[in-house]
């Protein structure tokens, strides 16, 4: 029973970190229908910020991370998403790869393309003690701090002026602007708040693996895609589900697989997704979107 708590407590933790990873490109593409593959390294982006602010206090850093990836998430949407906003979706698409690759290569070249280890909130790596259980601080923390953003997005959706009219837009764009609604603050928002997203995977990604590159936010931008895609999308509550059982599934799977087939663990994942798309197409939850996009 001890292994089975452990394997669960973990689980949530992985899972934790794909569901916001997958809620911060749900929220963009509810709103203007894009997959933001440039959310990746709005994740990297945060771990060098962390790394480079991180004296003499892990609040300040944490400060610094949260205003630069805020800063850099409007940015993007002002310089380079809002020119093509009415465009073909191909484009908008074309526009997020080249945002993502030259943001990617931009920190190969300031930063060199090696990981490069960054020891930060080490006391959390320090577990407690649950009779023959042995738990992490940080899987604790991590939990603990996607619960609480969990529910101040709903809150924020459901009883705040702006959050209505973010909802709106996500069913009908074009009928929200009618009625009032303003396209480019709506939006601005909605990446300001990827980008708080992206800023708290970064801190809670390298304080578990403990190092960072400049193409660590591919894997998270796939999987966080890749969740999105599971929980249905334009559905905000599906991302996060689907999230929470990439993670579930990858953590069992570690546990569960022969040493020899661990290193394959990827290919089983994608594989049960497969599975899982093809008995349900549109994901498991389905979003009342609109066909309409901005």
């Amino acid at each position: 029973m001890s292994a089975v708590f452990q394997v669960i407590v973990d689980a949530a933790s992985q899972g934790s970190l794909y569901a916001l990873a997958a809620l911060g490109i749900g929220l963009i593409f509810g709103i203007m229908r894009l997959v933001n593959f440039a959310h990746g390294e709005f994740i990297m982006i945060g771990a060098y910020m962390l790394m480079l602010s991180a004296a003499p206090y892990a609040p300040l850093a944490i400060l610094a991370t949260l205003a630069a990836v805020i800063l850099l998430a409007l940015l993007t949407e002002r310089i380079a998403f809002r020119p093509v906003r009415h465009a073909n979706p191909t484009t908008l698409l074309v526009t997020s790869f080249a945002v993502s690759f030259f943001l990617q290569f931009l920190f190969v070249l300031l930063q060199g393309a090696r990981p490069k280890g960054f020891d930060f909130l080490a006391g959390l790596a320090e577990p407690f003690e649950i009779g023959e259980v042995r738990i992490p601080k940080l899987n604790v923390v991590t939990i603990g701090i996607t619960l609480v953003l969990l529910a101040a997005l709903a809150f924020f959706l459901k009883r705040t002026h702006y959050g209505i009219q973010m909802r709106a837009a996500a069913l009908n764009f074009r009928m929200a602007r009618l009625l009032g609604v303003r396209a480019n603050r709506i939006i601005a928002i909605a990446f300001a708040m990827s980008g708080v997203l992206a800023a708290v995977v970064s801190i809670l990604y390298v304080a578990q693996r403990g190092e960072l590159s400049p193409v660590m936010g591919l894997q998270l931008a796939l999987i966080g895609f890749v969740s999105t895609v599971i929980g249905g999308m334009g559905s905000l509550v599906g991302a996060v589900v689907g999230g929470f059982l990439v993670g579930a599934v990858t953590v069992v799977l570690q546990a569960a697989l022969p040493v020899d087939l661990r290193p394959f663990r990827e290919a089983f994942v994608f594989a049960i997704v497969i599975v899982v798309l093809l008995a349900r197409p549109r994901g498991l939850f389905r979003g009342r979107q609109a066909r309409e996009r901005v």
